[in-house]
């Protein structure tokens, strides 16, 4: 009852400009409505992929400078350092002095063994004049035997007699055997003498150290005056001829990757010059923590002058593509290495496809390779509104 007496009240004149306003407010609305599902609905134009002619695939490392020969080289005695003849940055060759060591108590030694090889050398000599009169009086003892035996035969002297002799005979012959054989230990003791000697010589040759091949001195890290251990590093040398350039690559790019491919570098002192080279080498284990494949790559026009770990950045051109589609990686989703979803236009509409992937460039591109029907564009201007069968053409979004 108060609701018809509150419309009674109200005035003719405000309820009908109340419905006009509402009758409005409903003819804006459903236009918008019309004009959004019109908007959103419009055929759009859309950037598609091209083939493109001769792309080059590239594989970026990142690593350093390093050498396959690098050796710490240092004395296999310990004595005091008394001479360094080599310093950082000095070319050597194989079999130059480097350093040396006090060699005063070796030397002593290598002179005792020398006169220990002389008395042996003494020693066999006066041994086989010591033979030599053995076998005399063997000689001697001999035909004294064999006369009186021929007396005792005619009964001219007595058995007895004929007995001792053959008696000095034999002790005769025994001190021949004793007397050669005296004869090889001296034999025996010149050969150890000599021996002895040869392995004083080594171990005063140990009292220098020479470069083991042609090397360009790294470091020099010993002074004249320091007391050396054996195994005591006293410089680095590098062999400049195996100067090489290490690339750690993602293991998910690195499949392509066989030795003998181009390789172009950049230097972090040089960043304006381009250094080519090959793949020489590449390595059998990877990197378990970091996922990383190791790459060995050989200049062809290095540097004039080489930092050993600077760092460096290798592009690998792993194939080189006469015609390619290539797709931007933010065009596609579901991408999993084999296979990537991405949006076409076929026959004026757009549709979504499943399509093959092989390479993946620098620049993360995606090669299509398979998936796309005949005449099928894909679509690399990707944003809201796309959805299937949504009328579409090639072009630049509007």
């Amino acid at each position: 009852m108060t609701d018809q007496h509150s419309a009674a009240r109200t005035p003719p004149g405000v309820l009908g400009k109340w419905l006009r306003l509402a009758a409005l407010a409903a003819v804006l609305v459903a236009v918008a409505a019309g004009g959004f599902y019109v908007w959103s609905n419009r055929p759009l134009a859309l950037a598609v992929a091209t083939v493109e002619k001769n792309v080059a695939v590239r594989v970026f490392g990142l690593g350093t400078i390093e050498a396959r020969v690098v050796s710490n080289v240092g004395f296999e005695v310990g004595a005091t350092l008394v001479a360094v003849e080599a310093d950082h940055g000095d070319l050597v060759r194989k079999g130059q002095v480097l350093a040396r060591l006090a060699a005063g108590e070796q030397e002593a030694k290598v002179a005792k063994a020398k006169t220990a090889v002389r008395i042996a050398e003494v020693n066999i000599d006066k041994s086989a004049s010591v033979v030599a009169k053995m076998r005399a009086v063997l000689a001697q003892k001999q035909e004294t035997s064999k006369r009186k035996q021929e007396l005792a035969n005619r009964d001219v002297v007595s058995a007895q007699a004929a007995e001792e002799a053959l008696r000095d005979e034999a002790v005769a012959a025994a001190d021949v055997a004793v007397a050669e054989s005296d004869n090889k230990v001296a034999t025996a003791q010149v050969e150890d003498a000599r021996a002895q000697l040869g392995f004083e010589e080594t171990m005063l040759g140990h009292r220098t150290l020479l470069a083991p091949f042609d090397a360009l001195v790294v470091q020099r890290l010993k002074e004249p005056g320091a007391v050396i251990k054996a195994g005591d590093p006293i410089m680095t040398l590098v062999d400049p001829a195996t100067y090489w350039g290490l690339a750690f690559v993602d293991e998910a790019r690195s499949g392509a990757i066989v030795e003998g491919q181009t390789v172009e570098a950049r230097i972090r002192s040089r960043p304006l010059d381009t250094f080519i080279g090959k793949v020489l080498r590449i390595g059998l284990e990877s990197d378990r923590a970091n996922e990383e494949r190791r790459i060995y790559v050989k200049g062809d026009n290095p540097p004039a002058k080489v930092f050993l770990g600077e760092q460096a950045e290798f592009w690998i051109t792993v194939a080189t593509l006469d015609n390619a589609l290539l797709a931007p990686e933010t065009a596609v989703s579901a991408y999993d290495g084999r296979e990537a979803t991405v949006w076409t236009i076929e026959d004026g509409a757009l549709r979504k496809r499943r399509v093959s992937i092989r390479h993946r460039t620098e620049d993360s591109r995606l090669e299509v390779v398979d998936g796309l029907p005949e005449g099928a564009q894909i679509v690399v201007d990707i944003g809201p509104g796309l959805k299937e069968g949504r009328a579409a053409s090639a072009g630049k979004r509007k």
